[in-house]
C-alpha cells in the first residue's frame, strides 16, 4: 500500500474519520499524520516571518510529497510565493469568527477600531480579519497582531495579551466552552496545497478518501464528535473538561472545483490588503495542481 504523508490542519473531522473508518485504505493508500507540522501549525509563531512558519518548513527543507491545506488566501498566496501548488478541484467551507473576554466593552464589528486581533500571519486567521472587518471599518484602522496557530492565539486571549482574536474550528467551541463572547462569525473557503511534485494517483486517493469522510460525517455527526480530541493542542487538554457532544461540524469538504473568477477575486484581495509582497507567480495556469 502506497504511503502518503498529510499534515492536518485540525479545523475538520474528515482526516481522522477518514483514517478511522479505513476510506484512506479503501483507495490504496496508507495516511501518515505529520505531528509535528500540525501541532506546529497550532502552536506560537511570534519572530518567525513569512516562509519561517512550521507550515512552510517542509519547503524550505525540500520536502517532495506533503499534502497541506490552508485557506483559500494562503494556499494561493503560498504558491504564488513558490511553495507548492494549490488543487482546484475541491474545497473545504469552515466556519471563523472573533472572540473577546466576557467583560470586554467590545460588542460588534465597529468597536474593534484599531483594536489589534490575534492572527497567524499570513493564514485563514488573518485574512479573514481584514475579508470582514472592512465591510464596518477603514483598511487603516483594522489592526492585527501576530500570535500565531489556534492554540497561542487562543492561549493570549485567555492570558489577557490581546482583546480580541481571530478563531477557527475547533477553538471556536473550546472559547464558547470557556465562556468566552463572539463578536462575530462568517464562513470562509480553504483549499488543498501540495509541493508540485506530489504524485497525483496519490493526492487524488487522499481526496476521495476525505469525500467518503464527508459522507458519513454528513449521516451520522454524533459519532465522530469525541473525534475532536485529536485537534485539540496539548497544553489544553486538562484546561476544561471539553464536551465534544456540543462541538459542532467544523470545516466541511465539497468535491467541486472553485471557478477560476474565486482565484482571480482572492488576488485582487490579498494585493487591495497589501499582503503580496512574496507574490512571484500570479498565472491560474501555472499555479494549480489538477487532480
Amino acid at each position: 500500500m502506497r504511503k502518503v504523508r498529510v499534515a492536518p490542519k485540525g479545523m475538520g473531522l474528515n482526516d481522522f474519520v477518514a483514517q478511522q473508518e479505513g476510506f484512506f485504505a479503501a483507495e490504496g493508500i496508507e495516511v501518515e499524520f505529520d505531528i509535528k507540522t500540525f501541532r506546529g501549525t497550532q502552536s506560537s509563531w511570534k519572530g518567525l516571518d513569512y516562509k519561517s512558519r512550521p507550515q512552510d518548513q517542509p519547503y524550505a527543507e525540500g520536502d517532495k510529497g506533503l499534502i497541506q491545506c490552508a485557506c483559500v488566501w494562503g494556499s494561493i498566496s503560498n504558491a504564488a510565493a513558490g511553495m507548492g501548488r494549490f488543487v482546484p478541484d475541491c474545497y473545504g467551507v469552515s466556519p471563523w469568527a472573533i472572540f473577546v473576554r466576557p467583560d470586554s466593552k467590545i460588542r460588534k464589528p465597529q468597536d474593534l477600531k484599531d483594536v489589534p486581533v490575534s492572527v497567524g500571519m499570513r493564514a485563514g486567521s488573518h485574512f479573514n480579519v481584514p475579508f470582514r472587518l472592512e465591510k464596518y471599518l477603514p483598511l487603516e484602522n483594522i489592526k492585527v497582531v501576530n500570535s500565531g496557530g489556534f492554540g497561542a492565539r487562543l492561549r493570549a486571549l485567555l492570558d489577557k495579551e490581546v482583546e480580541a482574536a481571530s478563531l477557527l474550528p475547533p477553538q471556536i467551541d473550546m472559547a464558547k466552552q470557556l465562556g468566552l463572547r463572539r463578536v462575530m462569525e462568517d464562513e470562509f473557503h480553504t483549499l488543498w496545497w501540495v509541493p508540485e511534485t506530489a504524485d497525483k494517483n496519490d493526492v487524488r486517493a487522499y481526496l476521495k478518501g476525505l469525500d467518503r469522510a464527508e459522507k458519513v460525517l454528513t449521516s451520522n455527526l454524533q459519532k465522530y464528535l469525541p473525534l475532536w480530541k485529536k485537534a485539540v493542542p496539548p497544553e489544553f487538554k486538562d484546561v476544561h473538561k471539553w464536551d465534544y457532544a456540543k462541538f459542532t461540524r467544523g470545516e466541511r469538504f465539497v468535491f467541486k472545483p472553485i471557478p477560476q473568477a474565486e482565484f482571480d477575486e482572492t488576488l485582487g484581495q490579498v494585493k487591495r490588503w497589501q499582503l503580496d509582497q512574496y507574490l512571484k507567480e500570479t498565472s491560474f495556469e501555472k499555479l494549480t495542481y489538477r487532480v
